[in-house]
């Protein structure tokens, strides 16, 4: 068994933003909130927007005041000057009439709508709107950027130009991080910063030095470079990421990423986003490695991507997706921008629809391109559907009518293909009451079908008619009862369908996009046992269905249990394959959903398919949940399936926790562990600590790893079973990059993704 270790660690200070997120929003540790300490009581005077702010009155309040006219003004004590949105407060002020200046000093507050500023003194000129602040206290409203400056000035444009000044995103006077600069020019109209001499300190420790460097203080965009990222391994060797970010216009932009990989190669991908209009838009992905030194013969590897979607008026819509990569393992090998290891299908549709509030037609192409799959899927080239409803068509009855007209194709040619029109008349008759439900349906299902097939085995032209009669019953009961010593309102919900579909011979249709349907107690109640329409199985069925409900007082869900079966009156002749025995069963397994909220903080979830006659499980599946609060969480589950695939069988038990250790540092783990093989299928453990203004992740992940045969790229040899690695990531906050970490996503890492009860809410 081979297992590759890979350690990777990616430290994100800043790629294009300097402003925080609003503090009341993403922080839930109050300490955290930066607040100025400023009279927060005194508001800025509310104007008229349609007003210049700087040619309404200023206002003017002291305790004492000394003037002569035509030359100067001064005033003393508590003194509160006001004009428009920006607000001086100070001990004491001088207004020098002839030069228009002010002088103030003496617990000196400068704010405006933009920032708040403490200084020792202001100077200003009036007529220009210019001050200049010295040894400076700021903060960006609403924001948790707050620094110090020597000195601050606010020109006629409500520009920032700070000198010898720093700032951090951190609340306590001595922060863990801290960027120093020998100027910030901040220009208020296009909302971009330019730095000069920025040096990054982490715990007073100088890290980081850029000459010059601009940054958005808002929003808005601008083309640069983004923080590298780097990481090392056995797989790849040393690897260096350096994103360009290019702001071509404010409809499109892209991202262009040179990945250095020392064993494999230069890695290029390039992402491209536009809008086109208000209501449609679009990306293009390319990626490149050329001459892959890790492979056989040093292929090359690549992947185009090209996705639109949107709105044309309000009654069209188009939709296109379009994926192609060299190889099977491209996704398990590289780190790819558009898909997962996990992800083994690729498919390619385009679609244009028409709505009305009547009807509906689109017209599809779809090609499916299956990874490490010798079988290829049909191409849908095109398919034309058309739906028409007419409600309340009278006597309560409801008409629906679906078409569709589909041509198959293969890229391979010996395989048949096929053109399919499809016509499925409704008529059914609803009725619903508070104390239950009856619905009366009739459909005609007609299919034509024209096909070539190469080998002579089927016929060209087939014509299928088969009848369906469906009546669901329904009804609500319910009563008040006693659990536990508590009190509940419990429901009981009797359901029964009965299903006729009329038989016809359809061995001489060939599969184009049919196949087995899930089975489980929803299912029971479905009127197909297989998708598509290549093959419509015949039935005479009575479905028996019980669910029962307890409402706690709070009317809230404490538990739901729902057991059906289904009762065959006559065989079903119909199979997928001429190989496969039609269904000879008198009833169906035995379907079970079950979810319960044992005490307030423990949950219990399952579903079971359980054959009564061979008296075996045939599908399992449980959680066991405790949730004591939002950000706590210890799961225990199964999940069983015998037979799944060439008589192998999943009997795999896993468990989940994810627990705050402090308020601060949290941990999730999960382990996977296959009780058929006896071997882990995936571990997952980290811890991560996050502060007000920074966080970091220490993890360790292993799992089975996904390997495909391959025509196309020679191999490595061999191919790792497992592969496992440690990451560290840390984070700066205010300083840009990927933003907070979060645990939802650690809790979402590797091949099994958490999931709550349904229908159960704390």
């Amino acid at each position: 068994m081979q297992r590759r270790q890979l350690i990777h660690f990616s430290c994100v200070l800043f790629s294009c933003a300097l402003v925080a997120p609003n503090a009341a929003a993403s922080e839930t540790n109050l300490q955290c909130v930066i607040v100025p300490p400023v009279d927060s009581e005194i508001k800025v005077p509310e104007f008229d927007l349609d007003t210049d702010p700087y040619n309404v009155p200023i206002q003017v309040k002291a305790d004492r005041t000394d003037a002569i006219v035509g030359e100067y003004a001064e005033f003393n004590g508590n003194v509160i000057f006001v004009q428009g949105n920006s607000r001086i407060a100070a001990d004491s002020a001088r207004v020098n009439q002839q030069d228009e200046s002010l002088e103030a000093a003496g617990n000196l507050t400068f704010q405006s709508e933009l920032f708040t500023v403490t200084a020792d003194s202001l100077s200003a000129n009036v007529s220009t709107n210019q001050a200049t602040l010295r040894q400076a206290d700021y903060w960006l409203n609403g924001k948790q950027i707050h620094g110090h400056a020597n000195e601050l000035k606010v020109t006629d444009e409500s520009d920032l130009i700070l000198t010898n000044t720093n700032f951090t995103t951190c609340p306590t006077d001595e922060p863990d991080w801290l960027l120093e600069a020998s100027k910030i020019e901040i220009d208020s109209s296009e909302e971009w910063g330019k730095i000069w001499g920025a040096k990054l300190r982490l715990f007073d420790v100088p890290v980081f030095y850029m000459p010059y460097m601009t940054i958005p203080v808002s929003e808005q965009r601008k083309s640069g470079f983004l923080f590298p990222k780097f990481s090392t391994s056995t797989t790849n060797g040393v690897e260096a990421a350096v994103p360009y970010y290019w702001n071509i216009a404010p409809s499109y932009d892209a991202t262009i990423t040179p990945h250095i990989m020392s064993a494999r190669g230069l890695f290029m991908k390039g992402e491209f986003r536009y809008l086109a209009g208000d209501s449609q838009s679009g990306q293009v992905n390319l990626e490149y490695l050329g001459d892959d030194k890790k492979l056989a013969n040093s292929p090359d590897r690549y992947l185009y991507h090209f996705e639109h979607q949107g709105r044309i008026t309000e009654e069209w819509r188009v939709l296109a997706n379009y994926t192609d990569v060299s190889d099977n393992n491209y996704f398990n090998d590289l780190d790819s921008a558009v898909s997962r290891a996990t992800d083994n299908q690729l498919i390619r549709v385009g679609e244009v629809s028409y709505f009305q509030p009547n009807w509906n037609f689109a017209a599809k192409v779809q090609d499916i391109k299956v990874l490490g799959e010798d079988e290829i899927p049909y191409q849908v080239m095109p398919q034309l559907t058309y739906q028409y409803a007419m409600p309340n068509l009278g006597f309560g009855a409801d008409f629906d009518f679906y078409s569709e007209l589909t041509n198959f194709s293969h890229k391979e040619s010996q395989y048949n293909t096929a053109t399919r029109l499809h016509l499925e008349p409704t008529f059914s008759v609803p009725y619903q009451t508070p104390s239950g439900s009856l619905l009366g349906e009739i459909k005609l299902l007609q299919t034509f079908y024209q096909q070539q097939d190469p080998n002579g085995q089927l016929d060209d032209s087939v014509s299928r008619t088969i009848p369906q009669v469906r009546l669901n019953g329904k009804v609500n009961l319910e009563r008040q009862t006693e659990w536990f010593d508590s009190s509940y309102r419990q429901t009981l919900e009797p359901q029964v369908q009965y299903l006729y579909v009329g038989y016809e011979d359809q061995s001489q249709i060939g599969i184009y996009d049919t196949g087995i349907l899930y089975e489980d107690y929803y299912g029971l109640f479905r009127d197909r046992r297989f998708s598509g329409l290549d093959r419509i199985a015949d039935a005479n069925q009575v479905t028996l269905g019980l669910t029962s409900r307890w409402f706690d007082a709070d009317n809230v869900e404490a538990a739901k249990v729902s057991i059906g079966q289904i009762q065959y009156l006559d065989n079903s002749q119909v199979s997928l394959t001429s190989d496969l025995p039609e269904l000879t069963a008198s009833r169906s397994a035995l379907a079970g959903d079950f979810d319960f909220r044992l005490t307030q903080d423990w949950y219990l979830s399952s579903a079971l398919m359980y054959n009564t006659d061979a008296g075996e499980v045939v599908r399992g599946q449980g959680t066991l949940d405790f949730r004591p609060s939002q950000n706590k969480l210890f799961q225990l589950n199964y999940r069983y399936v015998p037979d799944i695939a060439d008589e192998v069988d999943i009997s795999q038990a896993g468990v989940r926790t994810a627990w705050p250790i402090t308020d601060n540092l949290h941990f999730v783990g999960n382990f996977y562990y296959d009780m058929k093989l006896k071997r882990s299928v995936e571990t997952y453990a980290g811890f991560q600590y996050e502060a007000c203004c920074w966080a970091i992740r220490l993890s360790y992940h292993h799992y089975l790893k996904t390997n495909y045969e391959d025509n196309n790229a020679p191999p490595v040899d061999p191919r790792e079973t497992f592969e496992q690695g440690i990451y560290l990531n840390f984070v700066i906050k205010g300083l840009g990059g990927e933003g907070p970490l979060g645990i939802s996503d650690m809790l979402n890492e590797g091949l099994f993704n958490y999931r709550r009860p349904l229908y159960l809410k704390n």
